[in-house]
């Protein structure tokens, strides 16, 4: 905690009283975010540190693996469906990004056999979501690494499908109003891919 307490003192010094002015208009104005993020809860993974974005920039979602449950697809999953819910109709964000990123632990333990999983039955019924994106990979024929890196990859692509059957995203992608992105962070590079669905495979993003 020390170490948290150091740190929270020194934005307080620094990056705070640099911008102090741009947090007041937060308050006054009220959050006007261009972009729902939604990313995983990995520790490695922090989007404002990755795109070089302020305070202000993102409407940010982290959950295990990134998902996206299917609209109305099980009660029990709301807290990502809310924050969806609340960024398109009524942040009105005109762009989504789904950032999964390598060596995800949440698409590894997809492929633990489930008597591994019995002490963790809360983690198990989130990763279901992801039961058509570990099946699909698995018919690849892929095996070690290779399969997990097919995984996170087919993962992402399957939730960029879920978020499109919700109504008002599926309403506004369409009408052109809002876009919707799929990404991979690469760790150990710190390269971003995304996906591009015209060519079926994930291209890197910035040359």
């Amino acid at each position: 905690m020390y170490k948290f307490s150091d740190g929270h003192a020194f934005f307080k010094a620094n990056y705070f009283k640099n911008n102090e002015e741009h947090f007041v208009s937060l308050v006054k104005q009220g959050q006007t975010p261009k972009a729902l993020f939604i990313g995983c809860s990995d520790s490695r993974v922090i989007p404002d540190l990755i795109l070089g974005t302020k305070p202000g920039d993102l409407f940010v979602v982290r959950n295990v693996g990134n998902l996206v449950p299917r609209y109305n697809s099980n009660e029990m999953f709301q807290a990502t469906a809310s924050a969806i819910e609340y960024a398109v109709s009524v942040l009105e964000v005109s762009e989504i990004i789904i950032c999964g990123h390598t060596h995800c632990g949440a698409c590894a333990t997809l492929h633990y056999p489930p008597e591994e999983l019995e002490s963790l039955p809360h983690l198990t019924r989130w990763l279901k979501i992801a039961d058509e994106a570990k099946n699909k990979s698995i018919e690849t024929g892929k095996t070690g690494e290779e399969l997990l890196r097919i995984t996170e990859e087919i993962s992402v692509i399957y939730q960029l499908e879920n978020i499109l059957s919700y109504p008002e995203v599926r309403k506004k992608f369409d009408s052109g109003k809002l876009n919707i992105h799929g990404w991979i962070f690469d760790i150990e590079s710190g390269a971003i891919t995304y996906y591009n669905p015209d060519e079926q495979k994930f291209m890197q993003l910035i040359k």
